[in-house]
């Protein structure tokens, strides 16, 4: 272990931790910090709450949890006896005044220092001030090897509570941000312009090294980067990869600057957006044990870009496609799925239902006997194909994946039990339009790391027709929502925006169609509280960030 003079060499480990996996995470952190050491790193820094995962929720109240998580992190400060790396790493720790998302600086084999967030978010997907106590003071500078760094932690740097200014203002040097920063689109921009809004407070540079992977609805892309203290871009870190990459930084009188670290392309809109859906969804297959997956491929859009996620996110071994063709089902819906499965390479069945929905009718005749038939019967097709699905899942061991999108979960157009069953859903917080958008982006390119084949994975045909549940004869969507272009823009409005009716109209839109869809909207709460987890896309998902009650008679009526 050698005192800093002016050059120190900073790995980030941007890593994919599990929730949970304490002995896994530490693991891998050992891992992560042998290779830093072959490429000469003198400190390592993690990302938020590394050794629990992020976000550990409730179990950061359970004794047991939190015994492991400080016993790990004591065996790894030992590691640090061998005048290797130091290491700052994020652990949650249960002290006298109460229970901290906390870091801490491990080197010359001991923990040298702790330091508490002390802005807890409780917003959006976050709820931390129902677990953790804030930090009982401002967080000051921790001295490794005659460095003074600045730690603070993910959210301390997006609040106005000063604490980059504070620490400049205690005699920091350089400001090292662990973060547990979920994607959105556009997200990476948001970070970027904090970050230098911190940069110009405090004139210090600074280290953004933020988490990868899927957490439940939660992906967290990486696209760790740092901010010269000039303002400047001083590198960036890939999106949606694991890595851990060692920066050069140098000291230039009294600041310290940047002067070599990676240079990646950030992927933007679709690519991005793609991605992230494959990420998540491979993490939330692969996290929860479970070898493969099946779907249902109707030949229509929605399950056709799933089916596509799904072979680039697992390989094409592990994809299960099933068509469960009924009497409105037609031939050219039958082709669209073959083909779909058939440039995809993976397995693909067919499985009839009209025998199961036969027998659910001739059960229900007598109770049903004297009225007529409608939504009733044609959920029944679809509650055929839901049991048929989970009971491949029950027999082979293999999730179901569920196929709905944003557009459908928002105004109720989909079935309990039926098409809504599954364990995830990787369309959940995406809009019909931005499914074509993908579906087309697909086939034009192959995303980076994905498994999938390159061509037209969706055949043009699907992409071309009308959409339709094909639950009666010549059902089209539009039957019985508006547009998918105008509701799409007014659910945006609604849901992302929380806009007033008033002012959707302003926009041009149709009065009773606004007023419409905002119903349509509140009434299919209950359905929503029951549809499986799925990859948060935007800035207001259905789950964590839009929290409506179920009981619920409010409307917007000026």
């Amino acid at each position: 272990m050698t005192r800093i003079h002016d050059t120190l060499a900073i790995a980030i480990a941007q890593l994919n931790p599990i929730v949970g996996d304490i002995a896994g995470n530490l693991a891998k952190a050992r891992e992560a910090r042998a290779d830093a050491a072959r490429q000469g790193a003198d400190l390592v820094l993690f990302t938020e709450l590394f050794i629990a995962g992020y976000p550990p929720e409730d179990l950061v109240v359970r004794p047991a949890f939190l015994a492991a998580c400080e016993n790990a992190i004591t065996e790894f400060a030992a590691d640090t006896s061998d005048g290797g790396p130091g290491v700052i790493i994020g652990t949650p720790l249960k002290r006298p005044s109460g229970i901290h998302n906390s870091v801490v600086l491990l080197d010359g084999g001991k923990i040298v220092a702790e330091r508490y967030k002390v802005n807890l978010p409780n917003y959006g997907e976050f709820d931390e001030k129902r677990v953790f106590e804030a930090g009982p003071n401002m967080p000051g500078p921790i001295n490794f090897r005659g460095v003074r760094l600045g730690i603070p932690i993910c959210e301390d740097i997006w609040g106005d509570m000063g604490v980059c200014e504070t620490l400049a203002e205690s005699g920091a040097e350089l400001l090292l941000v662990p973060n547990g920063s979920p994607y959105y689109r556009g997200k990476v921009d948001v970070r970027q312009q904090v970050a230098i809004r911190q940069v110009i407070e405090s004139g210090l540079p600074l280290i953004y090294a933020n988490q990868l992977g899927g957490q439940d609805e939660l992906v967290f892309d990486g696209a760790s980067f740092a901010i010269q203290a000039d303002r400047t871009l001083a590198f960036q870190m890939s999106q949606f990869e694991e890595a851990v990459s060692v920066t050069r930084w140098k000291r230039d009188g009294d600041i310290w600057h940047c002067e070599r670290g990676p240079v990646s392309k950030i992927p933007e809109r679709e690519e991005a957006d793609y991605r992230a859906c494959v990420l998540g969804l491979r993490d939330y297959v692969n996290k929860n044990g479970f070898k493969n997956v099946v779907l249902g491929l109707s030949g229509g859009i929605d399950s056709a870009l799933c089916a596509a996620l799904a072979v680039d996110a697992l390989g094409e071994e592990r994809v299960h496609a099933v068509m469960l063709p009924y009497r409105y089902t037609s031939k050219e819906s039958l082709k669209d799925a073959e083909d779909c499965a058939r440039a995809l390479g993976c397995r693909y069945d067919i499985v009839p239902i009209m025998d199961p929905v036969q027998g659910f009718s001739n059960a229900l005749s007598q109770l049903f006997e004297g009225t007529s038939q409608g939504i009733t019967e044609e959920n029944l097709q679809s509650r055929a194909r839901g049991t048929i699905l989970m009971a491949i899942s029950n027999k082979f061991g293999s999730m179901v994946v569920t196929t709905g999108n944003k557009s459908e979960m928002s105004v109720g157009y989909a079935t309990l039990y039926g098409d809504m069953n599954g364990g995830f859903n990787p369309l959940k917080d995406l809009y019909k339009m931005q499914v074509y958008a993908l579906s087309a982006w697909r086939n034009g390119n192959v995303p980076s790391g994905g498994l999938g084949p390159s061509g037209e994975v969706v055949p043009q045909n699907i992409i071309d027709k009308a959409p339709s549940a094909e639950l009666r004869e010549n059902q089209t969507d539009q039957d019985s929502l508006p547009p998918y272009p105008v509701l799409d823009e007014i659910l945006e409005c609604l849901v992302e925006k929380e806009m007033g009716v008033d002012g959707i109209v302003a926009r041009g839109f149709d009065r009773k169609t606004v007023e419409r869809v905002e119903n349509l909207l509140y009434i299919a709460e209950y359905k929503r509280r029951q549809a499986a987890p799925g990859v948060k896309i935007t800035q207001k998902n259905f789950g964590r960030d839009r929290r409506y009650p179920i009981t619920n008679r409010f409307r917007d009526r000026g």
